[in-house]
């Protein structure tokens, strides 16, 4: 296995980790905001949080996808 798959593999698994992690994390804050009544402003932060992680997450799928495009 070459380094470069290697490289593929660990970031391909991070993204993984990043997307799972953040989804089970907003759902428990949506819950948590929830029961204890909070405001939607302060929701707000955790949808924020989620949504920069997904970015980040896309951001590691597309470099794997363009280095392995350029095979």
């Amino acid at each position: 296995m070459g380094q470069d798959q290697q490289k593929d593999r660990r970031e391909g698994r991070l993204a993984a980790f990043v997307i799972a992690g953040a989804t089970i994390l907003w759902l428990a804050l949506q819950a948590l905001g929830k029961q204890l009544g909070w405001s939607a402003r302060v929701a707000l932060i955790g949808d924020l949080a989620a949504v920069a992680a997904y970015i980040f997450a896309l951001a590691l799928v597309w470099r794997i996808w363009r280095r392995g495009s350029g095979k």
